[in-house]
């Protein structure tokens, strides 16, 4: 039971690269009571140089006021009985205002690829091992990378920057009137130090960034401010709501799947496709072609890490194919429905799903998407569906295999009932290629933020109370009539990767 608070709804936002998702649940019951989002079509992604993708957070904003509307509109639930809010977002992005809290250039996103080389030079100049050690990742194409790339090529921008943000904190500062963080988030944009459990002082000063750009932190679950008349008037919400809990998508999905203790997986298909195992150890690929960040329920003495696959190109694959390949008329489940027409392994069809910024599971090189092996006379459009959602999944598993070689074990994997994980044929080729057990929620990752508004307001009294209403709605287990055809098929996929992709980028 949630506490006598008066007003007993929690509500939600999960701000994506392509739309903002916004959730109402009951606190008691654990109940969605509504949902909306905005816009109706995906926001653009701008690139107006290769391997560069921004978004103007100010859209952001607009989308988030947009959303909120629909939602109080489609409901009949009263504004003034909202008790809190938590955000989820984008990861890795750099959003930058000056000190009047304006933004200063259009933000530089997760799968912008401009910060690689920056990212690399670092890895090799401060030590591959000292950096594992410290930040358990390269630098990369993280988010101080991009500030470091702001600095050398745009320094009269860098110059006027008050604070640097991630996506979610400048909602949360739009909402809010503060500019605030977490040590989530900053461990997502590589400036926590693990070792001193505190900010990475050592890539700061290799970077030249003063540590005065990085704003107050708090934990995940925290009341970082309250909403403002103003925020509240154009929100048509009660001022004075506590923004209780922030979170970046991948630690977020985990979160609104309950997956929180040592040993426990989740996955998500959106635009990107992600694998999110917690340890209770701080642990590092070598290379790097996997990521840890500090989990959102991470403690000093009780900590907790996320180890996070990531391939950029999944549902944006997907949604590609669709706009450009296909007539207007045909929705993803017709999709679905045409790709299952095709036999496993699609005719010897592979799709490498590459084509959305530098991989981190290749080290960081972008070698753009590839679709190998089409014959004009044998292959179809409905075989280009299914190569494509069976390329994501092998290219999921290739991520997979390297973080079993952490010590990462998988035998059930839990997702929301959502994006790539809504296609019958996409659960199939997952299971049968990962030999993992997939369990379907009915959640994503809104109303995982609203319970976790719940947790950091203290109106639930503990972790299982905030998932009182969570509901697993169905089970898929491989099939072994069907796994040696994936097997063989996704062999395939990977000998082709191993001669033409990896050959190329090592």
């Amino acid at each position: 039971m949630a506490n006598s608070l008066s007003k007993r709804y929690l509500l939600g936002y999960d701000l994506g690269s392509s739309s903002v998702k916004v959730s109402i649940i009951d606190s008691e019951s654990g109940r969605s009571f509504a949902s909306a989002s905005s816009p109706e079509d995906e926001m653009a992604i701008q690139s107006p140089h290769p391997g560069w993708a921004e978004q103007d957070p100010e859209l952001w904003w607009k989308h988030i006021i947009t959303a909120t509307a629909k939602l109080i509109q489609g409901s009949d639930i009263s504004p003034t009985d909202i008790a809190a809010i938590g955000i989820s977002y984008q990861m890795h992005g750099l959003v930058l205002v000056d000190k009047n809290h304006h933004v200063l250039r259009p933000s530089i996103i997760w799968c912008d690829s401009r910060a690689t080389e920056i990212g690399q030079k670092a890895f090799q100049d401060i030590g591959n091992q000292s950096c594992l050690e410290h930040f358990l990742n390269s630098p990369g194409n993280f988010t101080a990378s991009k500030l470091k790339w702001v600095k050398e090529n745009e320094p009269v921008t860098y110059n006027k920057i008050h604070k640097m943000m991630l996506p979610g904190d400048f909602i949360a500062m739009k909402m809010t009137g503060k500019i605030s963080t977490t040590k989530s988030g900053l461990s997502e944009g590589i400036l926590w130090d693990y070792r001193s459990n505190g900010l990475a002082g050592l890539l700061l000063n290799y970077y030249g960034i003063s540590e005065d750009l990085i704003p107050t932190t708090h934990d995940s679950f925290e009341v970082a401010g309250e909403l403002t008349s103003e925020a509240a008037e154009k929100l048509g919400l009660r001022n004075g709501i506590p923004i209780s809990y922030r979170s970046g998508d991948q630690p977020n999905n985990a979160f609104s799947l309950n997956v929180l203790q040592k040993g426990e997986i989740a996955t998500t298909a959106g635009t990107s496709g992600v694998i999110y195992a917690v340890t209770e150890q701080p642990l590092y690929d070598p290379k790097s072609r996997v990521n840890s960040f500090v989990h959102v329920n991470h403690e000093e003495k009780n900590p907790s890490y996320g180890v996070l696959l990531c391939i950029n190109g999944t549902g944006i694959l997907n949604s590609w194919i669709k706009r450009n390949l296909l007539p207007e008329k045909i929705d993803y489940n017709e999709m679905n429905r045409r790709a299952a027409s095709v036999p496993i392994g699609s005719d010897n069809l592979s799709i490498f799903p590459f084509g959305n910024g530098s991989e981190r599971i290749l080290k960081n090189q972008n070698p753009g998407a590839a679709f190998v092996g089409l014959d004009f006379n044998r292959h179809q459009s409905p075989h280009v569906m299914r190569a494509a959602q069976e390329g994501i999944v092998f290219a999921m598993n290739y991520g997979f295999d390297i973080m079993k070689e952490m010590g990462v074990q998988a035998e059930t994997v839990k997702a929301g009932h959502s994006n790539m994980f809504l296609s019958p044929l996409f659960r199939e080729a997952f299971v049968n290629t990962t030999g993992t057990v997939l369990e379907l929620y009915n959640t994503d990752g809104a109303e995982g933020a609203a319970r976790g508004a719940g947790v950091g307001a203290g109106i639930f009294k503990n972790y299982k109370e905030a998932f009182t209403g969570l509901t697993k709605i169905n089970t898929i287990y491989p099939e072994p009539e069907k796994i040696d055809l994936y097997k063989e098929a996704g062999n395939r996929w990977l000998e082709i990767l191993n001669q033409n992709i990896l050959d190329q980028t090592s």
